[in-house]
């Protein structure tokens, strides 16, 4: 697909099959006066390094003729190819400051977030799962130390560059941006929306190891998306959107319509943070616990937010009760 706008911008999808849930895993070759950027850079397999090799050949380029690398968010299956590509041909990486110490592996900042989730869990009274996935994130520091985008990686400090207008978009991950092309009203938007799936808002630490309240956040970063009125928007995954509208306001609705349900579950008499997510989530909440209590905490935090719940803690456990 080759889009066309009168400032002779020119995006390339490079979109490599996933037999997830994603669908798909997407990137963006955007080719424009004298530079060829590519906006992400998928997966760490040859099934993405093909499908951008067969992108570039489509349309009579070379990795060679790439000029940088821009950045939405530091999740792997949107950074994989980064090492592939700047060992081959070395050109800059840019991303918003929140990205660094996560995709530079920075020991002190891992260790922090594993201590985050320690205590995370124990307030949330997981017990043995808590425990289970905490031994895990402390065993992938070590196995994930190939993870490590090797290059430097430029912090993104104005809100223009090549062009786009830089826009952060945090909860789904505290350092996701988009790149706005006001010309054509098109915006590369990371996994701010995916259209046939919700974004999820993960819980993560700040750079000081305190609870970010990403839920908020992410309902902020949509209602902002939804007040630009982008014709079209260019996800991480799946399909591109057009006229995004609608599909943002189906996901707050569904928002909203969670929390009313979690909300209920609390005045029913369900306390903690554990046990709103098996009562939640039933079979899902073993098959999928990182995500699940991440969704829970999520929902806690905006209700507590909004003013609609109360906590206090009992030993090392936070309660949490309607008002």
């Amino acid at each position: 697909m080759l889009m066309k706008n009168r400032s002779t911008l020119k995006i390339h999808p490079v979109i490599a099959p996933s037999a997830l849930a994603l669908k798909s895993i997407n990137f963006y070759l955007v080719e424009q006066n004298e530079s060829l950027t590519l906006v992400d850079a998928g997966m760490n397999d040859d099934v993405c390094w093909d499908a951008l090799q067969h992108t570039l050949e489509e349309n009579s380029l070379k990795l060679e003729n790439i000029t940088e690398i821009l950045l939405t968010h530091h999740h792997g299956d949107h950074v994989g190819l980064v090492n592939r590509i700047t060992e081959l041909h070395p050109i800059p990486v840019y991303a918003h400051s929140k990205s660094i110490p996560r995709l530079k592996r920075d020991p002190d900042f891992l260790s922090m977030r594993i201590e985050f989730y320690k205590r995370l869990y124990l307030q949330m009274g997981c017990g043995e799962l808590g425990d289970k996935q905490v031994a895990y994130l402390f065993n992938a520091v070590n196995n994930n130390k190939d993870q490590k985008i090797n290059s430097e990686i430029i912090e993104i400090k104005e809100s223009q560059l090549l062009n786009f207008e830089v826009i952060h978009f945090p909860g789904h991950a505290p350092d996701q941006i988009a790149f706005l092309d006001k010309s054509e009203n098109r915006l590369l938007a990371g996994d701010l929306l995916i259209e046939h799936i919700s974004s999820n808002a993960l819980v993560e630490p700040d750079e000081n190891g305190q609870r970010m309240r990403t839920l908020v956040d992410h309902i902020e970063s949509l209602e902002r998306c939804l007040a630009l009125g982008v014709d079209s928007l260019y996800p991480g995954h799946g399909n591109i959107i057009y006229q995004a509208g609608p599909l943002i306001e189906k996901r707050l609705r569904n928002i909203e319509t969670k929390s009313k349900k979690i909300l209920a579950l609390i005045e029913a008499g369900i306390t903690t943070g554990n046990e709103l997510a098996k009562n939640y989530y039933k079979e899902k909440y073993l098959k999928e616990f990182p995500l699940v209590m991440s969704e829970i905490i999520g929902h806690l935090d905006y209700l507590e937010y909004q003013g609609k719940i109360d906590k206090y803690s009992s030993g090392n456990v936070i309660h949490y009760t309607a008002r």
